[in-house]
C-alpha cells in the first residue's frame, strides 16, 4: 500500500468526528473519492459517530449487539447489562479538539468516559468496586495520577498538591506512592471536583503544543518506564483511558464499546512494537496476527534468524486487554498452532506489560 493511503488511513478516526487539521481537511475527502476500501472504512466510522451522539437504530437494537462486540474475560457479552454506553450522554460532549492523528484516540477516549461518568445522577454509583482496591471514584482520581507523567513533561505542572518531598526511588516505587496519594486526597472531595480536575488535566494535554505538531512529539522521553516519542505516550494515555472506562462500565453494567476501528490499529501496533522489544531477538520466532486483520496486521516476533515456530492469532480488543491485564495468558481466546511453549512465552510477556 502506498504512504499516501497508509497516511489517510490513519485520518479517517479525525475525518468522522469533523477533527481534521486544516492541511488535511481536503486531503482526505480527495483520496476517499478513488479508494473503495477506505471510503467503506470512513462511512463505518461515521455511522459510528452518529451513534455515539445518541442517534439510535431506527429497529430499536442494541447499537452494541450490531457492532458484534467481542466477549469479555469470564465469557460475558461486551453487550451485557442495562444499559449500552451508545445510549448515554454521548449527544452532549464537546466537539473534538484538532489533534494530529497519534492523539485522537486520547481525544476520543476522554470523550467516552467523560460521556459515561456524566450519567452518575447516583451518587452512590461513585462507591461501586471497579478494579483492584478502586472504586469508580478512585480509579478517576488514579487516572489523575497516569496523566500527571506526560503533563509534567509538556510543561503543564500538576493538579494535585504533591504532599510527599523529593526521594530517590525507582519510577515504580514513585509510581505507586503518588497513585496512592492522589486518590487518598481526591477521596476527600467531591466526585464531581474529581471528574472536574481528571477532565480539565485532559484538556490540558490535548491542548498542548505536542498533541498537534508531530515535530515536537517525535521527540523521545521516558515516562513510566518506557522510552517512547512523546506521541507514542499520547497513545499510551488512550490505552490506559478506554481500558479504565471499560472496568468502570463492566462495574456499572454498561458496554462500553472498543475503540474506532483506526484508534484501536494504533494501541495495536505499539502494544506489539513494545512486545516485540519485550521478548528480544532471541525469543522463538512466532508470526502474530490480529483476527480478522489483513496482510498488514501480522508481525514476526522474536528471532529473525531462525523460521517461525508457532502461529497466534488474537482478536485485537482480546490482545490490548491482555495488555492491559484484564486476561491471564492462559484465558485469552485465541487460535495457535506450532511450538505451544513459544505461543506461551508471547503470552506471557504481553500480560508482563500492563502497569494499567
Amino acid at each position: 500500500m502506498s504512504t499516501e493511503h497508509e497516511h489517510v488511513r490513519e485520518l479517517l478516526a479525525a475525518w468522522a468526528v469533523g477533527a481534521l487539521l486544516p492541511a488535511d481537511e481536503r486531503r482526505v475527502p480527495s483520496h476517499l473519492a478513488e479508494c473503495e476500501s477506505c471510503a467503506a472504512e470512513a462511512q463505518r466510522l461515521r455511522e459510528t459517530v452518529r451513534l455515539l451522539d445518541g442517534h439510535h437504530r431506527a429497529d430499536g437494537g442494541a447499537a452494541g449487539a450490531a457492532a458484534g462486540h467481542p466477549t469479555q474475560p469470564g465469557g460475558a457479552s461486551r453487550t451485557d447489562g442495562p444499559a449500552s454506553v451508545l445510549a448515554l450522554a454521548l449527544r452532549s460532549r464537546p466537539a473534538a479538539a484538532r489533534v494530529a492523528p497519534y492523539a485522537a484516540p486520547y481525544a476520543g477516549a476522554v470523550s467516552g468516559l467523560r460521556a459515561l461518568l456524566r450519567e452518575l445522577t447516583d451518587r452512590g454509583a461513585w462507591g461501586t468496586p471497579v478494579v483492584h482496591d478502586w472504586d469508580v471514584h478512585g480509579t478517576v482520581a488514579h487516572l489523575i495520577a497516569a496523566d500527571e507523567p506526560l503533563a509534567r513533561r509538556l510543561g503543564l505542572g500538576i493538579r494535585v498538591p504533591d504532599v510527599r518531598s523529593a526521594e530517590e526511588a525507582s519510577w515504580e516505587e514513585a509510581w505507586t506512592a503518588r497513585t496512592a496519594d492522589v486518590i487518598a486526597y481526591e477521596h476527600g472531595r467531591d466526585p464531581e471536583q474529581t471528574l472536574t480536575t481528571w477532565a480539565e488535566q485532559a484538556k490540558a494535554l490535548l491542548a498542548a503544543p505536542e498533541a498537534r505538531d508531530p515535530e515536537l512529539a517525535a521527540h523521545a522521553t521516558m515516562l513510566m518506564g518506557v522510552r517512547l516519542p512523546v506521541a507514542d505516550h499520547f497513545v499510551v494515555r488512550a490505552f490506559e483511558t478506554w481500558i479504565h472506562t471499560d472496568d468502570i462500565g463492566r462495574a456499572l453494567g454498561v458496554a462500553v464499546p472498543p475503540p474506532p476501528a483506526a484508534h484501536l490499529a494504533q494501541l495495536v501496533r505499539l502494544a506489539v512494537r513494545i512486545l516485540g522489544l519485550a521478548l528480544g531477538p532471541d525469543a522463538p520466532p512466532v508470526l502474530f496476527a490480529l483476527a480478522g486483520g489483513d496482510a498488514d496486521a501480522q508481525w514476526v516476533l522474536g528471532s529473525e534468524d531462525e523460521p517461525v515456530r508457532a502461529e497466534l492469532v488474537l482478536d485485537p480488543v482480546d490482545f490490548c486487554l491482555l495488555v492491559g491485564g484484564r486476561y491471564a495468558p492462559e484465558e485469552v481466546p485465541r487460535g495457535a498452532t506450532g511450538d505451544a511453549a513459544a505461543v506461551q512465552l508471547v503470552l506471557e510477556r504481553a500480560a508482563s506489560l500492563a502497569w494499567l
